[in-house]
Parts: structure tokens; sequence; C-alpha cells
């Protein structure tokens, strides 16, 4: 599924740019408030896109279609434990 590939795709992107800066960090090219502020924002798209993922991925596999899966909002999908 090409979809579920380019989710995968942001999916890395945003975990490389959650390392990038925790290195910033370390290294002082940021504050640990900048370093935050980043941090929950990467976080809240990640369970996003992880939450559309499943979505996607329950959908085809009862025979819906995965298309018809839907971006929920950060508070709803926050904090959520697969």
């Amino acid at each position: 599924m090409e979809q579920d590939q380019r989710i995968l795709d942001n999916i890395t992107q945003m975990v490389e740019d959650e390392r990038r800066l925790r290195a910033d960090l370390a290294s002082g090219r940021i504050d640990g408030a900048t370093e935050q502020a980043r941090l929950d924002r990467l976080e809240r798209e990640l369970d996003r896109c992880w939450d559309l993922l499943r979505q996607r991925r329950a959908k085809a596999e009862f025979g819906e279609n995965p298309d018809k899966a839907e971006v929920r909002p950060s508070s709803q999908v926050e904090g959520y434990q697969g």
C-alpha cells in the first residue's frame, strides 16, 4: 500500500528529527525549553501518524477501504497505548 509507506516514511522522518533535537540539546545548540516544545509537537504528530496507520491496517484487515481512515485530532489519540 503506497499510502501506508508514505505514512511510515513520515514516521521515520519524525523519529530522525527527534534524534536531531536530542543531539542539538546535548551539544548546546538549543536549550531545554526549545527542545521540549519541538519534541511535544513531534510526539503529537507521531501519535497521529501511528493512529492513522493503525486505522488503515484495521480497515484493510476487515475488508474495508483503508482510504476511509481519517487523521484524528491529537487530543483524541495522544498517549494511545497500542
